[in-house]
């Protein structure tokens, strides 16, 4: 029996809403960065800021007030699975989302409440736009408290190490801040040697070849 389901236009209704499918932008509205994956040094795509709300969700679900590697990883694959499966072969991806859920601790409870809150903000058209790095979230709370969610010591590495294979920029003023994507994070994850986390992922089949070229080389500018 399955447990976990997916409707196959959740992806593709996201990308759609959000207008991932054309050329490099700004979108015109604001949303709240709720993983705080942003900060001065550097912004985040939308698809990234999307995946950080689940990973805020997994670190509430677990009463816990730092958000780790895992987390964010769950909330890439929640959102942006349609995208991010092509980085393992077609035969291998049930194995993959099955490690993935048993792995970030996804249960079926978390899983389709939380894909039916992802669609229904986009059947209300609600669009969001990546967060600039502003200090919009420094009173958003944790189990009630006035403590904003923390990153774990090893997410916060994961993420300087995106910031230097970022292939681009965003103007604030003089300064050039770089763009982080969920394939540049994804590939720094795998490039975490010597943890579970990148052990799982290099065994699990990824195409790393694939990977780099995405997010060293992209086609396309992200949507910042």
């Amino acid at each position: 029996m399955l447990f976990f389901r997916r409707k196959s236009s959740a992806g593709a209704s996201a990308r759609k809403a959000s207008g991932e499918t054309g050329g490099a932008r700004h979108h015109s509205t604001e949303h709240h960065d709720e993983a705080r994956l942003a900060s001065e040094s550097r912004r985040i795509t939308l698809s990234l800021s999307r995946a950080g709300r689940f990973a805020a969700m997994m670190a509430h679900s677990r009463a816990s007030a730092v958000i780790q590697v895992s987390d964010l990883l769950a909330g890439m694959y929640i959102s942006d699975w349609e995208h991010l499966s092509q980085y393992w072969a077609e035969e291998d991806q049930d194995h993959v989302e099955e490690w993935l859920r048993k792995f970030c601790r996804i249960s079926p409870e978390r899983w389709n409440s939380w894909i039916e809150l992802y669609n229904q903000e986009f059947r209300d058209g609600k669009s969001e736009k990546p967060w600039r790095g502003k200090k919009r979230d420094a009173h958003r709370t944790v189990q009630g408290t006035s403590d904003p969610l923390q990153k774990s010591v090893a997410l916060e590495d994961v993420l300087r190490q995106a910031e230097q294979v970022a292939p681009y920029f965003d103007r604030d003023g003089d300064r050039k801040l770089p763009v982080l994507t969920t394939e540049g994070v994804l590939l720094c994850i795998t490039r975490s040697y010597g943890t579970e986390i990148s052990r799982s992922l290099a065994l699990s089949g990824i195409d790393m070849a694939r990977l780099e070229k995405d997010a060293l080389f992209p086609r396309r500018a992200p949507l910042v």
